[in-house]
């Protein structure tokens, strides 16, 4: 079984947006003879990508979801996860390179390494995840794979060497020279004209295939330390085993980038490509996975790449198909096989192994077992995304995967009564796909708010909800939580009087109200205090905590916009009751009528939430990251630069914060983010107070 795990790969393609992966994906699914016939991202005959199988994939043109295949390459097994390039998308990026052993970084000739490139990059370090590199598009105008190469140099820091250069570019791309058989390769043979050609190397790019050979040489051998590779370049006879076997071991340490190109679009270059996966990229034995004994403090295990060993699986994405939720898992070690018990370490449940399936997109076929190192689907497990399920005498995690935290939120209703009960189905299912995906209601305005990673990732939602759950809703901006205070003191002295047949109620409360001081200068003044300064039994004792609950009710609600008061001390120091009619209800009526003639004279003014926003992001977009702020009513606080990256620390109102990050990242072409959290409550402008205060005499208006 050892031989198999040596012959298998499993390998994400992930870029920017537009680079090309899934047309890659394409490519690499036909040569491998898993398709019969190449279909467009956005191609007019109406059919699709194989690896976008999501009716929204096909007419936005981009992918959402991570789809997983498995193709045959010359006798070796390839696993394949083609990823979104959306940094809206990003968690399954994040959960795709969490299960991968090795990676195909895509980039355009032309926009070279791009902002979702270098956020790719970091994930992919993150998870120190060995990859090789694919300059598509060759054939555009403007087409320059030497610039991409020095890119990855510069930009992200990786020891990038051309495996090839292109015989010609843009339109006339004919072909690329593979440097380390050094010979030239033309796609053009065969029945169906794709077929790979091999012939000498064109006179007029000797010289150059010459120089760029010494340079992979060179890298090389600076990385790997081969004695026997040294002695094979002193006397000018490399063996191509022996540089293949360099070249896998630097890739796999993360000491060497292969930079190979193409163009996927045209059919080029993508057989020596996979020959690359092949031969450079790691198997599952080749990669160390460790995870966590549950059972002796979370202490640090090494899982081992065989088949006879206790399965240890990680189930890194939920789908809800056709029958029920579908679980894609990643087999570290042992093997599983239907009827097999496993058990789910994080809800401590164990499980039968039922249906076992290999996936291909959106198809799938059954499969009896699992062995190491592949990645397959179970069906109809109840789990989350990132369990792990293991043997019932094991007791071992895996490490979590990093799950960015939402930047972004709106407010969604339904339209009616169905339209509820299927929006609540769609929530649950969405919350527990996906970890970036959350979703609460507001305990103020009573609204459903949905947060996410960006605008994109919310409209693909709701979206979906419309289509596969037919839940209709209205999404709207979410309500800010202002709050409500006072600036100056103000006397009260409320007497409450009703009489009715029988005892009647009587109370009379006095004193004054004035904003609350802090005792700690760096912390807030508290929200509510409540003195009593009543002497000689002007109100019984028993009734002071209904005089309190009577103001706690008061402050709830204010006058301006309906929302809580805050910062207020409300000091009781004179009153008057009645033996008979005085009760518990008639001074809590007393204290609530107290506060609000008083709330009036005490220059109430709105408060609202003010966010501490960090953003960044490039230095060359500095200029447009403060202009961006300053419009928005914020204030910077400081701002620093390192590395040629700048980070702002700025105050800025959260109603000004909606949409913010389509701005920002328009301003910075995609390579700024932000984060945001409260920080404090500060005082609205007049003008937008007076706003505010008429949209809610409206609202008032109508509900009437």
């Amino acid at each position: 079984m050892t031989h198999d795990l040596l012959g298998m790969r499993n390998i994400g393609i992930s870029a920017h947006i537009d680079s090309g992966k899934t047309t890659l994906s394409e490519r690499i699914l036909y040569y491998c003879n898993k398709i019969h016939a190449i279909h467009e991202v956005r191609g007019k005959d109406g059919v699709g990508a194989t690896m976008d199988s999501m009716e929204l994939e096909r007419e936005r043109g981009i992918t959402i979801a991570s789809a997983a295949t498995n193709v045959m390459w010359k006798g070796h097994e390839i696993n394949v996860i083609d990823t979104p390039g959306h940094v809206d998308f990003t968690i399954e990026v994040e959960r795709s390179l969490r299960v991968l052993d090795g990676a195909i970084l895509v980039l355009c000739s032309v926009g070279g390494v791009q902002s979702q490139s270098i956020t790719v990059d970091r994930q992919m370090k993150r998870y120190h995840v060995p990859r090789i590199a694919f300059v598509n598009k060759c054939d555009r105008t403007g087409a320059n794979p030497y610039r991409v190469k020095d890119q990855l140099i510069e930009k992200l820091g990786l020891n990038a060497v051309m495996m090839e250069i292109p015989i010609g570019l843009e339109d006339k791309l004919e072909g690329v020279v593979d440097l380390v058989n050094m010979k030239a390769l033309y796609f053009d043979a065969g029945p169906s004209g794709d077929g790979v050609r091999e012939e000498e190397i064109p006179a007029h790019l000797l010289d150059e295939a010459t120089e760029k050979r010494e340079e992979l040489l060179d890298a090389v051998s600076m990385c790997s330390g081969n004695d026997a590779l040294m002695e094979a370049m002193l006397e000018e006879n490399v063996p191509v085993e022996l540089l293949k076997e360099c070249i896998r071991r630097a890739t796999i340490n993360l000491e060497l980038c292969p930079v190979f190109m193409g163009s996927a679009y045209k059919n080029k270059g993508i057989q020596p490509l996979l020959d690359g996966v092949i031969d450079y990229l790691p198997n599952p034995t080749d990669v160390e996975n460790r995870g966590l004994d549950l059972d002796n403090n979370e202490k640090e295990v090494v899982l081992e790449s065989r088949e006879d060993a206790k399965p240890v699986v990680l189930a890194f994405k939920l789908e809800d198909g056709q029958y029920g939720q579908l679980t894609y898992i990643r087999v570290y070690q042992g093997r599983i096989k239907k009827g097999d018990t496993l058990y789910n370490t994080r809800s401590k449940k164990k499980f039968l192994v039922g249906r076992l399936v290999k996936m291909h997109a959106s198809t799938m076929e059954d499969i009896s077992e699992a062995g190491c190192g592949e990645i397959a689907a179970l069906f109809g497990i109840d789990c989350a995304s990132g369990d792990t399920f293991c043997d019932p005498s094991l007791n071992y995690s895996m490490t979590s995967m990093f799950v960015p935290n939402p930047v972004i939120s709106l407010a969604i209703t339904p339209v009616d009564k169905k339209a509820a009960d299927n929006m609540a189905k769609a929530l649950n299912r969405f919350t527990k796909e996906d970890p970036t995906f959350q979703t609460y209601v507001d305990p103020e305005s009573n609204q459903t708010i949905i947060k996410g990673m960006g605008e994109l990732h919310l409209d693909v939602y709701i979206e979906r909800m419309k289509r596969e759950y037919k839940a209709e809703v209205t999404v709207g901006q979410p309500e800010v939580a202002y709050r409500e205070a006072i600036s100056q003191r103000a006397d009260f002295n409320y007497t409450h009087k009703k009489q009715t047949g029988g005892s009647g109620q009587y109370a009379r409360v006095a004193g004054y109200i004035e904003p609350t001081v802090s005792e700690n200068p760096d912390e807030p003044a508290p929200d509510y205090v409540f003195v009593d300064e009543v002497k000689g039994g002007a109100i019984p004792t028993e009734y002071i905590p209904s005089c309190d609950k009577g103001f706690q009710t008061a402050v709830k609600k204010g006058s301006q916009l309906g929302f809580p008061v805050i910062g207020v001390k409300v000091c009781v120091n004179d009153g008057a009751w009645h033996p008979v009619d005085s009760s518990d209800m008639a001074f809590q009526t007393a204290a609530l009528n107290a506060f609000r003639e008083a709330y009036e004279k005490a220059k109430p003014v709105i408060l609202e939430p003010i966010m501490k926003v960090e953003v960044e992001g490039p230095s060359e977009f500095q200029g447009n990251i403060f202009g961006s702020i300053n419009q928005r009513r914020g204030m910077i606080i400081s701002s620093t630069e390192d590395n040629n990256q700048c980070t702002v620390i700025a105050e800025v109102p959260l109603a000004e914060m909606f949409g913010y990050s389509t701005v920002l990242r328009s301003l910075t072409q995609g390579k700024a983010e932000f984060t945001m959290e409260v920080a404090k409550y500060g005082r609205v402008p007049m003008g937008v107070a007076e706003e505010l205060k008429k949209k809610y005499e409206e609202k008032k208006k109508n509900q009437k």
